[in-house]
């Protein structure tokens, strides 16, 4: 993929902007221009498109979810270069969560009025411990929804259904399933980084490849389970990655469409890279510790444009940008603005300044600053307290 705008391609933006205000995708080499754009006025104009885009794919009210996150260990065989959050087993800091202390957290969720349980975890080779991994995971999916079956389950990652996979020697369709069966609601888009390879050889070499991440999200949309998408940026990728990255996202998108598949992707959501106590390796390679705000919102512009037609939900990461670069981040393109999380350890343990807990009225008030109405949803974007009301992103006169 070209990596540089020549002068005749800049004379281009307006011309791009005013198809993707015809809602007409744009390609991958437009949407590479608009990224590499460095005049005030051209990042002006992407950022207009960007909001005018989100109030017709999404309409105006700005969403929040209130959920709680479980990351029950931090044990994990894999060390990816940006992660703070790692441990092998007996170091300093190391934990794997036991079932009372999960049923603990679950039951506090609930009494906060928490619709979701959003649950991640390190790689545990441990997990093998009793008759394979499978079996662990499925407990773990049990401890929740035996005390508590009306949450929604947000859990385990592409990564981890791999991991469990291998170890146990299954294929991701049989692992997908069962979970689902268990009590499973949605999978996080997560592990995604940026798909890559050649950038996944630096950061994340152990991880599951581009190609199989892309394919466990599209057999658990043949499933029948959604997903979101996310994407680690602000590193050493270039922008013509970036691109590569949201042209893969929208292609699995749009054959979950085409296949008529009975889920999809219901959000994109970027994670800037913070890298404060992130391993020293990539830490000096990137050269700075937190995200650069600018950068963060002029790919969100870009996100919303490229993808909108396909995933209308765009959400920015509170923990990573702080709550103030969140807001701003309603203004380029984001819709909602995530969840309460009411802990939140990876980012936190690699210096994010965002913290690991909003409250609602936090959330309530960052929407109402900005002149926007606000609306409670579901993990999979149903309004959560308002009867008769609109589906969200659908416009009532």
């Amino acid at each position: 993929m070209v990596d540089f705008v020549t002068e005749s391609e800049n004379k281009t933006v307006d011309a791009i902007l005013d198809r993707a205000l015809q809602l007409y995708n744009i390609s991958s080499a437009e949407a590479l221009v608009l990224l590499q754009q460095r005049e005030p006025d051209a990042i002006a104009s992407i950022q207009t498109t960007a909001d005018l885009l989100r109030h017709r794919q999404s309409g105006d009210i700005v969403t929040y979810v209130i959920n709680r996150n479980i990351n029950f260990t931090n044990i994990c065989e894999q060390h990816c270069s940006f992660c703070a959050f790692r441990r092998d087993d007996g170091d300093e800091g190391a934990f794997w969560l036991d079932t009372a202390q999960i049923q603990d957290k679950a039951t506090d969720a609930v009494q906060r009025g928490a619709t979701e349980i959003c649950m991640q975890g390190g790689l545990n080779l441990q997990a093998k411990l009793n008759g394979g991994s499978l079996p662990y995971y499925l407990q773990l999916v049990k401890t929740i929804k035996d005390k508590f079956p009306q949450l929604h389950l947000h859990a385990f990652s592409p990564q981890e259904i791999e991991f469990i996979a291998r170890q146990d020697r299954l294929s991701f369709s049989y692992v997908i399933s069962a979970l689902r069966d268990a009590g499973v609601g949605s999978i996080p888009g997560t592990a995604a980084e940026v798909l890559d390879d050649a950038v996944r050889r630096v950061i994340c070499p152990e991880k599951l490849d581009s190609a199989t991440w892309l394919e466990i999200v599209g057999t658990a949309h043949s499933l029948g389970l959604p997903t979101t998408s996310t994407m680690l940026c602000g590193h050493i990728e270039t922008a013509g990655q970036q691109v590569l990255h949201l042209e893969k996202v929208r292609s699995l998108q749009q054959s979950a469409i085409n296949n008529n598949y009975p889920a999809r992707i219901t959000e994109f959501i970027l994670l800037p890279f913070v890298g404060q106590e992130a391993p020293a390796p990539l830490r000096s390679r990137v050269g700075r510790d937190q995200p650069i705000l600018a950068d963060t919102l002029l790919l969100t512009a870009v996100s919303r444009i490229f993808l909108g037609n396909t995933i209308s939900n765009h959400q920015p990461s509170w923990v990573k940008l702080g709550l103030d670069g969140a807001k701003e981040a309603l203004k380029w393109g984001c819709n909602d603005i995530g969840g309460t999380l009411m802990e939140e350890h990876i980012t936190t343990m690699a210096g994010a300044v965002g913290g690991g807990c909003q409250s609602v009225e936090d959330l309530q008030n960052a929407i109402s600053s900005l002149g926007r109405d606000y609306q409670q949803r579901d993990t999979i974007y149903r309004p959560v307290g308002v009867e008769k009301m609109a589906p969200i992103g659908i416009r009532r006169n």
